[in-house]
Formats: C-alpha cells, structure tokens, sequence
C-alpha cells in the first residue's frame, strides 16, 4: 500500500483503525455531497500530459519526505547525511525519479545512484563512527528509491548500509522503534497522524497540519515518545492532488483549484477517484468545503491509479485524485 493515509476521515481514530481504511478500502456506496452546482461545467478533454492543479488553499497536509530514526542509533553524522537528500530532492525531482523506477523501469537501485551522481549527493559528508546500519523501505517504488538514495549517502559517511524492504507501516515502524531498523524515509503528516493514533489512542487530536512547521513540531513531540528523531524535511511532498489533461487545463484556463472551483463547478464536470473519494476531507468533500468545488458527477475508480489516470486521459473524467509525485506527471 502506499504511503497516505489518503482520505482521512473527520475525526481521528486508533492507527490500526486509520490505517484499515487506507486508500485499498472503502465503500462504493459512499454518497456524493449534496451539489448546488447551477453552471455549465467543463467537460472532459482526453490528452496524454497529465498536470496537478495548485492546492493555492492548501487542503491537503505537508506529507514531505523526512528522515525518520531510531533514536538510540542516531549521530550528528547519520542525520547529516540523511539531510543531504532532503535538500537535494524537490517535488520536481521526485517525478523524474518515480518515472525513471515506473515508467522508464530502472530499478530503484539504479535511479538513486544516477541521482546521486548528478546532484553531487555525496560531497562533503562527514564520516561517522562505522558499523552496520539497517534502511527500511515500505513496499512502493519510491519508498524503495529513497532508501537506496540513504545508502548511498549513509555508506558515504563509512556505515555498512543494508536497504531491507518490510511492507507497510504497521510493520515497519514498530521495528524502527524496536531498533530492529534504524532509518526510514517517512511521510511527515501521515507518520504524525500514525504516531498519534498509536501513542495518544482513540480520539487524539490530528496532529498534521497544511502547516510543514505545525507537522513536524507535532511529530517531533510523538516521536520522543515513540523513540525517534527526525532530520530535515525535504521540500519534496508525495500527497494527494487533483490532476486535469494539460488540454484541459489549456482549454477552460485552469491552473488551481481555486480556478477549478470558479470556473468549472457545474453538470458537465466529472470528478474521478476511489469509492470513498465523496464524503473524505482529502477528497470531494473537501473540494465543497474549502473550494466550494461542485462536480456534477463522480465516477468511482481508485486511489491515483491506472483507472483514475486512463480516465483522464481517455477523457471520460475531468480531474482526478492522482499523488502528487506520480511518475506519471513528467511522462508524455
């Protein structure tokens, strides 16, 4: 599964709760918000180059790429070296490295090193004190090109760095706070919204924000008492978007959510997504809420995937639920 907690619900409920309803569940009967929607519309337009929409309100949370550390394994050297790739990566880049691993099928393995390469990644890294030193990756490609880029920064820093694949973060955060593994690319908001619901318990208030600085304090406080630190969160940020074609974009003159909203709420619109798209903050319902967005459909397809991006580009939905740094976004 990936990464987000992609649609979370209003209120926050335990993690294992949280993380049941993660993009692979959800219910087809969702109901649509209710539409008042009295315009025209915009209609789809099939095109092959896929572009997100600027969140310029900012609905969703800063999920940014963070270093995340098993306390008792941290140094000023490790964290100084994982800090490296946050200030290498942007949101621009991590496109051009999921679309080298998915589209272009590098591996992961591959498309860090020549990351690495072109952005100098090693210079200047201080060696630490040595020894072995365990990456986890949860089970999605660019988590898995993340962790090589930390072995190839935390080997430069002279630790012997295995990368070790585990899953999802049911499995691998508990072994990150066991020190069974020292360090994981992680999610800032999803984490902090993980970690509450497993330290704080039912009813905890949701930690993430649309606010990196809010996020990270929050997580920071979590995760002293989970046993973690944190580096430097990246200006990189895999989370949930709203995509058009560049065609329709270039034809109803959209480049927001807010243009989205303004010119486009009506009958001939069509929303794409997963089932439980309509009634989730993240989704539908928080397009009415913050962007008083009003489609006059919704197709239920899936979380980012092929359906939702074959959708947009065969022109049978207008926008679609897409992650914002999907391969998929530089192809084409």
């Amino acid at each position: 599964m990936r990464r987000n907690l992609l649609l979370t619900a209003g209120t926050l409920m335990t993690a294992a709760v949280i993380l049941a309803g993660c993009g692979e569940s959800g219910s087809s009967g969702t109901a649509a918000p209710p539409s008042s929607a009295s315009g025209a519309g915009c209609a789809p337009v099939a095109g092959d180059k896929l572009v997100v929409l600027t969140d310029d309100k900012n609905l969703q949370n800063t999920d940014n790429i963070v270093p995340a550390i098993n306390k008792k394994a941290s140094t000023p050297q490790i964290v100084a070296a994982l800090d490296k790739v946050s200030a290498a990566l942007d949101t621009t880049k991590l496109i051009e490295l999921n679309k080298a691993v998915d589209i272009d099928r590098k591996s992961s393995k591959a498309a860090a090193q020549e990351f690495a390469t072109a952005n100098n990644l090693t210079a200047g890294i201080q060696k630490g004190s040595g020894g072995n030193l365990t990456v986890g990756a949860a089970n999605f490609s660019e988590n898995a090109t993340l962790g090589e880029l930390y072995n190839i920064v935390l080997t430069a820093a002279g630790y012997t760095v295995k990368v070790q694949q585990i899953g999802n973060r049911e499995l691998y955060e508990p072994a990150l706070e066991k020190g069974e593994i020292d360090v994981v690319p992680e999610y800032a908001a999803t984490l902090a919204t993980f970690l509450s619901g497993k330290v704080e318990g039912k009813g905890a208030k949701d930690p993430s924000s649309s606010d990196l600085d809010t996020t990270m304090t929050n997580l920071k406080a979590l995760g002293e008492k989970a046993g973690l630190v944190f580096g430097t969160p990246s200006t990189a940020q895999d989370q949930n978007a709203f995509a058009t074609t560049q065609a329709f974009a270039d034809k109803y003159g959209v480049k927001t959510l807010s243009d989205l909203a303004a010119k486009c709420s009506g009958a001939a619109t069509v929303l794409g997504g997963p089932p439980e798209c309509p009634q989730r903050p993240k989704c539908q319902q928080g397009l009415v809420d913050t962007y008083s967005f009003q489609a006059g459909k919704f197709t239920s397809l899936d979380a980012g995937g092929p359906l939702t991006k074959t959708g947009l580009k065969q022109g049978t939905i207008s926008v679609g639920l897409v992650f914002s740094s999907d391969g998929a976004l530089a192809a084409g």
